[in-house]
């Protein structure tokens, strides 16, 4: 897992082959104005996804985990907290893997939760249990999906 702020990209760039592409079209991006839905800048394998959300309490946020994508989160219109556990100690399934849509959901608990502020990025690997969303009203946000 990653957690820094977008100005600081350009640090992350050579962490994975699709991770310059993605964090150029972030840097010369309006991203408050970027319409919602997906862009692809590499078929499925490179896909910013914008989306407005509305927030969840912790209880109501899942634990998830994605098998063939990394996960590039960016709250852009307010903070939101996301909870974190290695996959490793996920013990309790609660969807298994959906292949379609590259997610399995856990009941566990995050061991460690942080605060994500607009225009700050966390990056998920495989192997990093994340629970997003947990957060008050209504937001955007932007998703990029990286396949690995």
């Amino acid at each position: 897992m990653i957690l820094d702020l977008l100005e600081n990209c350009g640090k992350y760039k050579n962490v994975h082959p699709r991770f310059k592409k993605a964090f150029e079209f972030l840097e010369s991006n309006n991203l408050k104005e970027l319409p919602l839905g997906k862009i692809q800048l590499e078929g499925s394998d490179l896909v910013i996804n914008v989306v407005d959300i509305t927030g969840k309490d912790k209880d109501a946020a899942r634990m998830e985990t994605h098998n063939n994508f990394i996960d590039i989160q960016i709250p852009i219109g307010a903070t939101e907290t996301m909870g974190w556990k290695a996959l490793t100690k996920l013990t309790q399934i609660t969807d298994g893997y959906n292949a379609e849509k590259d997610i399995t959901f856990y009941g566990d608990e995050a061991t460690s939760f942080i605060n994500v502020e607009p225009f700050e990025f966390a990056v998920f690997f495989p192997e990093d249990g994340h629970q997003p969303g947990i957060a008050e009203g209504t937001y955007r946000k932007i998703i990029v999906k990286i396949r690995v």
